[in-house]
């Protein structure tokens, strides 16, 4: 059963280019010692790439630390995360952070079985680093919650998997649940994908977090994995899911639209993605960058006439 905590730890522990442990230090102590970790996924980490923007989850105790409006902070207690885009320039190149801000407790929240919200065990039984810890002990923590995100993620992938099958259909069938469940613009095989690059890790993940989890399952000759589920459990488990997926969409669609309040450097993100694109580069008067949002029909109209959106 230590098994997936072993695996989860040495995941953590890998280290970083330097410029990326750098950012996240530089955001961390934004929080003034209220950060207790700040961790890095996504597809800049399974490539090896410090190209385009990179992904940070940013773990504080108290979200009221973040500096930031109060309304920004109170909606971060209400819908967690808040996002944010931050670029500096370390060792000579302009390197670009897209974060996400919430508290230890509200991460522990997330990653549990019982939450409604799936998005965050479902990215976060992928792979991540920590790449900045304010102590061991929190970085044990973080550690724990990485676990409890996997093995929340398993026993979903049992109930909504094949009857029997090898371990990898199991995750293919769980991300493609997840990934129905949100607003996403990713192509369908994303869930191949995503299984396809850590095969190894995947199905040697699966069998440890079940036995984590105390689901009893049948390994067979063929490599195949059988839990062992009765008939009713799996028809609770697929009515629990479809409340999950309803709900899904729109929690994604209020977070789209409480990032049009709270979204910190949006503008410069939105000049990045522009310019990345199109080529065109964005200049903002000092009044834009005050009021993003009065701004914006006139920056739409403005890309408009430049024939950067058509």
């Amino acid at each position: 059963m230590a098994g997936v905590l072993k695996l989860i730890e040495a995941e953590l522990a890998q280290p970083a280019p330097a410029a990326v442990t750098q950012l996240a230090a530089q955001l961390a102590a934004r929080a003034s010692g209220g950060t207790a970790a700040v961790l890095f996924y996504g597809s800049n980490l399974r490539d090896a790439s410090l190209d385009g923007v990179l992904d940070f989850y940013i773990l504080l105790d108290d979200v009221r630390t973040w500096p930031g409006p109060r309304l920004a902070a109170f909606a971060n207690r209400l819908l967690p995360p808040n996002v944010g885009y931050f670029e500096g320039p370390i060792e000579g190149a302009t390197l670009r952070v897209k974060y996400a801000v919430m508290s230890v407790e509200q991460f522990r929240a997330g990653t549990s079985r019982e939450t409604l919200d799936t998005t965050l065990w479902a990215r976060f039984s992928q792979p991540c680093t920590c790449v900045w810890a304010r102590s061991r002990a929190d970085r044990a923590v973080v550690g724990t919650l990485v676990q409890q995100a996997v093995v929340t993620a398993a026993q979903w992938a049992a109930e909504l998997g094949p009857e029997r099958g090898e371990a990898l259909a199991y995750w293919r069938a769980l991300f493609a649940h997840t990934y129905g469940a949100e607003l996403r613009v990713e192509k369908t095989t994303r869930s191949d994908d995503i299984v396809g690059r850590n095969a190894e890790r995947y199905a040697a993940l699966l069998p440890e977090a079940w036995l984590l989890a105390n689901l009893r399952f049948e390994a067979r000759d063929d490599g195949k994995l059988h839990p062992q589920l009765a008939v009713d459990e799996r028809l609770d488990a697929t009515r629990r899911w479809a409340r999950r997926q309803q709900l899904g969409k729109w929690l994604n669609a209020l977070r789209l639209l409480k990032a049009a309040y709270t979204f910190d450097g949006a503008l410069e993100y939105l000049a990045w993605k522009v310019e990345r694109h199109s080529g065109y580069r964005l200049v903002f008067a000092t009044w834009e960058r005050r009021f993003p949002l009065l701004a914006a029909p006139r920056i739409y109209w403005r890309l408009r006439r430049e024939g950067v959106l058509r």
